[in-house]
């Protein structure tokens, strides 16, 4: 039975990637910051319960640890926890853009860091990074969310190059809008007072970004990606996701760059007139 360790798996995409983990025979290593607070992953029998923030290396180490010696060994380790941060770049503080960064760049980097030593001595291995379609095409009011997640993707790509040798994979999936938390309570909206000049384009490109996260499918769908991808035993880089990620990945690659932008800002910033 394989094992697959996931980070951020008390809500959205993590939690339900390892239901379906679970479901489908492995055994899963759901981690995150406060695991006590969980209260459905740890009744299935094959999930148990880590503490680890990407944050902290010694938790990362202790969950990894601590996973190897519950269920005998470690096949896949999943980069899935995340913080969104949208708005105006101008109204973003040093600490909202600090955060975005050392979650979703750092926190990816702590994880891959710790597991490497071990799927290098067992010379076999998968890493699979949640990023987003926003890590190869952007749209307004998600600059630093875009740079966290493009900052994801290079990293990947080059360091896929050194790890091949060890029969390690490295793997990107890249959800379009899928309707989750990011959305309503995790995300976190840049606001700063006194700051008025982009109140309206913010307001209409923010409504219209919602209204695309509402009626996107669930994470159900990101769960069965992320699921052929720890089966997948080739070194395929990359896996769009949802009924966006794919199309738009696709036109960004084949349209010049003007026509692509205007395309986004039509739609994106469909009701804002300026004066």
């Amino acid at each position: 039975m394989k094992t697959i360790l996931i980070t951020g798996a008390s809500s959205g995409i993590g939690k339900t990637a390892a239901q379906y983990f679970a479901q489908n025979g492995w055994n899963v290593a759901a981690t995150m910051r406060r695991p006590e607070q969980e209260q459905d992953l740890g009744k299935l029998p094959n999930v148990k319960l880590f503490r680890l923030d990407v944050l902290d290396s010694a938790t990362i180490r202790q969950a990894i640890h601590d996973t190897i010696a519950a269920f005998g060994g470690l096949d896949v380790v999943v980069n899935n926890a995340g913080y969104g941060a949208v708005g105006i770049f101008e109204a973003a503080s040093a600490e909202q853009i600090q955060r975005q960064f050392d979650t979703n760049v750092f926190g990816v980097m702590n994880v891959v860091r710790e597991i490497l030593p071990y799927f290098r001595e067992k010379r076999d291995g998968t890493i699979i990074n949640v990023t987003s379609m926003g890590g190869l095409v952007t749209f307004p009011i998600y600059s630093i969310y875009h740079a966290t997640k493009w900052a994801v993707e290079g990293f990947a790509e080059a360091l896929q190059f050194e790890l091949r040798p060890f029969n390690i994979r490295v793997k990107n999936i890249e959800p379009g809008a899928i309707k989750t938390d990011f959305y309503s309570r995790s995300q976190d909206l840049f606001r700063k007072e006194g700051l008025t000049a982009y109140d309206k384009y913010q307001r209409v490109t923010f409504e219209n970004s919602q209204k695309e996260g509402q009626k996107a499918p669930g994470p159900e769908v990101v769960a069965k990606k992320i699921f052929q991808a720890a089966n997948d035993r080739s070194f395929r880089l990359r896996y769009p996701v949802g009924s966006q990620s794919p199309v738009l990945l696709t036109l960004r690659r084949l349209l010049p760059l003007s026509w692509f932008t205007g395309m986004v800002g039509g739609y994106v910033e469909r009701g804002f007139k300026t004066a």
